[in-house]
């Protein structure tokens, strides 16, 4: 069998999903696998490659084993409440298991009409296609919990948006589909028996370290909120702005997913908001913690109803939990920034002094990835690459100074090296590769992704994709892609 299944969300009730199949594509051109993920999920990737595989990849063919379906859930958009959302353009084929013994589930995305489309087409244009691939691979490289990309289909039809644009099919890999948005789904319909059933797999999938627990519902609601903390400080660190936060784009898993409206900062700003309809900057760069709290706990109302314990108390409890959050995230971000900027020891004056860097960032509109990919290089000695990010540069020697003083002029160096990258998915890269694309040619997209697979190293093949860019090449709006 090419690949082995082992389906479990596809036995739960059918009020969870429905039952869809693929829209076929005959013209379907396969553009890339990704081959390290394929080994790693026990898939022969010349049999990926191969006229069969590809036509699974593109949704021209239900493999053995199989059991395909769209998923329902709800959601907050922009704080705005939706009580049916659901998969509108993605069918997940199945789950597998992987070489470490961890279930995942494979998704076609752009893979046509469900029950949940609202009317859509369910298709996708090949740009978003081409976008999440590159920069959910760029996350995993970058050590960031992410959704991958198994493998890009271009379709060889045109899906009609605001102008025709050529179609895609996008191969996506997840520790699961699961979002707070599902819980909400069933909550809003009262089903307890569903969210039981729902917080049952969800423990047993991603958190079995609590199976047993006495309370295990509080005790969801903390393994969440540690992970999203976790994984929004690591989403600062590299200037990573999702720019869609809604509840249902928050995977319970811990993992990042949906990479719509996202970006990357080039020069830094607190308040930097890239999505054309975050018009109220709800999902700025420095919102994004405030945003994950909101969504926990949103997420902590749906698992009330399964509290054992009096209105009041389990209201009380699930307060406790949620009060953590400050300090889970303050405890990662600090440490990251840290991390970054070689400190070796955290003091009370370690948060005030990160956000005066930023400041000074902000301040001299200076590239957020380049000061500190740079600052590296500083910390052996050689400063003119971090200079020349600065038009003024008395600024920087105060800070420098102050630099070495809190180092001891000692800056973990390695450590540094492992936590700034030279390269990211800038967003004028990806709009070029984009514009290629759509004209049949693809170079540009592998090569960026082949660029993106070890940024910490610097490499002269790619010495073009580590300058900052013009201002001229700065892209400050991007789209959501349906």
């Amino acid at each position: 069998m090419a690949i082995r299944f082992d389906n479990t969300y596809a036995q739960m009730p059918d009020r969870f999903f429905e039952r869809v199949r693929p829209a076929r594509h005959p013209s379907a051109q396969l553009l890339r696998i990704n081959t390290p993920l394929a080994i790693e999920l026990g898939i022969d990737p010349a049999w990926l490659e191969s006229e069969t595989g590809a036509a699974v990849l593109a949704g021209n063919n239900i493999p053995d084993g199989a059991d395909p379906i769209a998923q329902a859930y709800a959601g907050h958009q922009f704080g705005g409440w939706v009580p049916q959302l659901g998969d509108g353009r993605a069918v997940l084929l199945g789950e597998l298991i992987d070489h470490e013994g961890q279930r995942r589930d494979l998704q076609l995305k752009g893979a046509g009409r469900t029950p949940w489309s609202r009317g859509g087409d369910g298709k996708s244009p090949l740009g978003p296609v081409l976008r999440e691939y590159v920069v959910s691979e760029a996350m995993a490289a970058l050590g960031v919990p992410a959704t991958r990309a198994l493998g890009a289909v271009a379709t060889g039809e045109e899906v009609q948006r605001e102008e025709p644009r050529p179609g895609g099919v996008l191969a996506r890999v997840a520790a699961s589909h699961i979002r707070v948005g599902t819980f909400q789904y069933f909550h809003a319909r009262d089903d307890r028996e569903a969210l039981r059933l729902l917080g049952e797999h969800v423990i047993a999938r991603h958190y079995p370290e609590l199976l047993g627990q006495e309370d295990p519902w509080m005790a969801l609601l903390g393994a969440v909120l540690k992970r999203q903390a976790s994984l929004v400080a690591k989403w600062m660190q590299l200037g990573f702005v999702h720019g869609v936060m809604n509840t249902d784009n928050m995977a319970v898993s811990g993992e990042t997913i949906d990479f719509g409206p996202c970006a990357f900062l080039d020069t830094f700003s607190f308040g930097k908001v890239f999505s054309s309809i975050d018009r109220g900057g709800r999902y700025a760069w420095d919102q994004q913690p405030l945003i994950a709290h909101w969504n926990l706990v949103r997420f902590a109302e749906t698992l009330l109803p399964l509290v054992d314990l009096a209105e009041g108390e389990k209201v009380e409890a699930a307060e406790d939990v949620l009060a953590g959050f400050e300090d889970h995230f303050q405890e990662e971000y600090y440490r990251g920034f840290a991390d970054k900027l070689g400190l070796r020891v955290l003091g009370s004056d370690t948060g005030p002094w990160i956000r005066s860097t930023l400041e000074l960032l902000e301040n001299g509109h200076v590239d957020f990835t380049r000061f500190f990919a740079c600052l590296g290089d500083a910390a052996r000695g050689q400063e003119s690459s971090l200079r020349s990010g600065f038009r003024d540069q008395d600024p920087l020697n105060s800070w420098l100074v102050e630099w070495h003083a809190l180092t001891e002029s000692q800056p973990d160096v390695e450590i540094m090296r492992t936590r700034n990258p030279w390269r990211i998915p800038r967003n004028h890269r990806i709009e070029e590769l984009i514009t290629a694309a759509e004209s049949d040619d693809y170079a540009p997209f592998h090569r960026f992704v082949d660029a993106l697979a070890h940024p910490f190293e610097k490499d002269s093949r790619f010495a073009d994709l580590e300058a900052a860019p013009r201002p001229e090449e700065c892209i400050d709006e991007t789209f959501c892609g349906t």
